[in-house]
């Protein structure tokens, strides 16, 4: 009960806090605990917080039974929200001199499981991709996936390039969190909501956020969300950004967090690359020559297989002695489908594969079978943990 009083008094300084977490912080560091604050009477309050404190009339007890019932609701719908200093914090954001006072997480994996990859890297930039940035995202992610650690990918599911990263660390089998802008009980842009859907539900997957329930998409709210994609982040790369931009925000965030930042230079004349043109020339960023460069500058190991060389290997292990080269090239060209697509129907299969339904039919069936995938009453097609 102790630690659930805990939890809500932190959930109730987060929605009066949230855009100073340093001085909530600071108070909380004072008194030992952020209980200890709604303790206070009127003058003690007055002492510790200064007599024209904004947030003096805000800590009530009432905030706390409301944070409550906020935590109660949230549990139902499969919210997590994890306080600072709680078990599932993320150690590397709980390192930022402003981390946030709570985070609201929406994923089918523990929150304290959401952190253990050895590496974490942000990919951010721009909204208006151009083909060479999104090449570049895509090879980047690729090669990630292709490393000995696996890292967990960060972006802030925008549409562009933060998108492009999230749906390429799903199509290669690496975690991946998306930061928002928002409360946890919707997603901007709405159209991005059946990815976001389908990231939930894969593991090492979340959405995050440290807006409360019922929080819209302001402009103003984008700072904030960029610093924890920073702060969540061993390193940033920017793909593609105007000398303005998120993207932009985020690697300087990054670099005062004395974090590694890199970006993807490009012609001088394009606006899209004049950001990481900038941050380069200043020495903020290191540039992205190669894929394998950047990879042994951030600290892991290339080993050249991917998603696709491991389900090779699954299948063929499986198979081989029974199914020709070309049979398991298909069956891994409906896994890949599938995590495209996490949900996707059997009979939508044929057209992302190309198969026939007899064929698609008889392979799926096999793959069921063996566990590498699951099928529901309606037919929706997912991983299973096997193949994951």
């Amino acid at each position: 009960m102790k630690n659930f009083e805990e939890k809500a008094c932190l959930c109730a300084l987060n929605r009066v806090f949230g855009f100073e977490p340093k001085s909530a912080l600071a108070v909380i560091s004072h008194l030992g605990c952020a209980s200890a604050l709604f303790t206070l009477n009127e003058k003690e309050l007055e002492e510790l917080l200064g007599p024209y404190s904004k947030y003096r009339h805000q800590i009530r007890r009432s905030a706390v039974y409301e944070a409550a019932a906020e935590l109660e609701s949230l549990e139902k719908s499969g919210i997590q929200f994890i306080g600072w200093g709680e078990d599932g914090y993320p150690p590397l954001l709980a390192e930022c001199q402003d981390p946030p006072i709570g985070l609201y997480i929406r994923s089918s994996t523990p929150a304290s499981q959401l952190w253990t990859p050895d590496k974490s890297i942000a990919i951010v930039g721009t909204r208006d991709i151009s083909p060479y940035g999104k090449d570049w995202c895509r090879k980047t992610v690729e090669g990630l996936a292709a490393t000995r650690e696996k890292p967990l990918i960060v972006s802030g599911l925008a549409l562009g390039t933060d998108i492009c990263a999230h749906k390429a660390a799903v199509e290669n089998g690496l975690p991946t969190i998306g930061v928002m802008a928002t409360g946890p009980d919707s997603v901007y842009p709405y159209r991005h909501l059946a990815f976001a859907e389908q990231m939930c539900h894969t593991p090492g997957c979340a959405l995050v956020t440290d807006y409360p329930p019922g929080t819209p998409p302001l402009q103003v709210h984008f700072l904030r969300r960029n610093r924890i994609i920073a702060g969540l982040s061993d390193a940033t790369v920017l793909i593609e950004s105007k000398l303005k931009g998120g993207g932009m925000m985020t690697a300087r965030l990054a670099f005062s967090y004395d974090r590694d930042v890199f970006a993807l230079p490009g012609r001088a004349d394009d606006i899209r690359s004049q950001g990481c043109n900038y941050l380069i020339g200043n020495k903020i960023a290191e540039p992205v020559i190669s894929v394998e460069s950047l990879i042994k500058n951030i600290g892991l190991k290339y080993t050249g297989r991917n998603r696709k060389d491991d389900d090779m290997d699954n299948l063929t292990a499986v198979y081989g002695g029974r199914l020709q080269g070309d049979s398991l090239k298909e069956m891994a060209g409906i896994l890949s489908a599938i995590r495209r697509k996490r949900g996707i129907a059997v009979e939508d299969l044929c057209g992302e594969t190309g198969l026939s339904y007899s064929r698609l039919s008889s392979l799926v069936s096999m793959l069921e079978a063996d566990g590498f995938i699951t099928i529901d009453l309606l037919r929706r097609c997912s991983i299973s943990r096997r193949s994951m």
